[in-house]
């Protein structure tokens, strides 16, 4: 169901199967647990941090309703499930100075023309230039760069696709890389007959981070797509806009990123706000 009827991508299918499979090695049977046995789960969680306990109880919470919706079951024990509350964390982020840091390493790198320096600068350009999400990044298809149009076909969660731009630098890294890129598979970063793994691309930020003398407990794809949006809102970008660039389903995961510094929304309000431009003119 989640796959045929939302669309699930494949990472959250597994993340599913991960939460459900963990609960019946806890009580057994889940399709056919009870409330007691809901309740045992949730004294045996009790440890975990707030937000995984939250996801782990929003996935039997689904699975007990998708129960009672084919006639599976005519009760839904999940009330007896902990409801933790959580506040959903800022993200972590990079600076400008920090930014220019690990693209000035990564460019010294590339200046030689070797593969794998080329191609971690295409990839570094696409994750703080494109805001794309470390999978999306990967599982590029060769087909997704276009010939000549400054924009990429990126699939996204659920499977939706969206056109994300490209900027002047990262298509001339692009070019670099395609240049040297191994002719065989049908990926634009491949590796060993599929395409270079989410992993992978974590490690080589890490080592990229410590090359440039960052902390690399501070750096990783995540933290780039942030800093992408981040640095957008604070150069004045709209809300809506950074939602359609990052494939966002709700303007409110968007929202996250107006964490912008008080100081900014204050010099906003004085310039921009139509009393602060009558007090001028008074």
């Amino acid at each position: 169901m989640l796959a045929a009827e939302r669309g699930a991508a494949a990472n959250t299918l597994t993340a599913y199967r991960r939460d459900l499979e963990g609960a019946e090695e806890l009580i057994g049977d889940i399709a056919a647990a009870d409330r007691e046995s809901l309740a045992r789960l949730g004294r045996a969680w009790s440890s975990l941090a707030p937000s995984s306990l939250a996801r782990k109880s929003s996935a039997l919470r689904q699975f007990f309703g998708f129960l009672v919706e084919e006639g599976w079951r005519k009760d839904d024990p999940s009330p007896a499930l902990p409801r933790p509350a959580t506040r959903r964390p800022l993200p972590r982020l990079l600076d400008h100075a920090e930014i220019e840091s690990l693209f000035a390493r990564a460019e010294s790198e590339a200046e030689d023309g070797k593969l794998e320096a080329v191609r971690m600068l295409a990839l570094l350009e696409l994750l703080y230039g494109s805001g794309l999400r470390a999978s999306e990044l990967v599982s590029l298809p060769l087909a997704a760069v276009p010939r000549d149009a400054p924009f990429l076909t990126v699939m996204g969660k659920g499977g939706q696709a969206r056109m994300v731009p490209v900027g002047k630098r990262a298509r001339q890294a692009l070019s670099r890389w395609l240049e040297l890129r191994p002719s065989d598979g049908k990926f634009l970063f491949p590796s060993r007959g599929k395409h270079l793994s989410r992993i992978r691309l974590f490690q080589m930020l890490k080592e990229l981070a410590a090359r440039a003398g960052l902390a690399p407990e501070k750096v990783s794809p995540h933290v780039l797509r942030h800093a992408f949006a981040t640095h957008l809102l604070e150069g004045g970008a709209d809300l809506r806009v950074l939602q359609t660039l990052l494939g966002h389903a709700d303007i409110a995961t968007t929202q996250i990123y107006t964490h912008v510094d008080s100081a900014r929304l204050v010099a906003l309000v004085n310039e921009r706000h139509p009393l602060a431009r009558r007090a001028h003119a008074d």
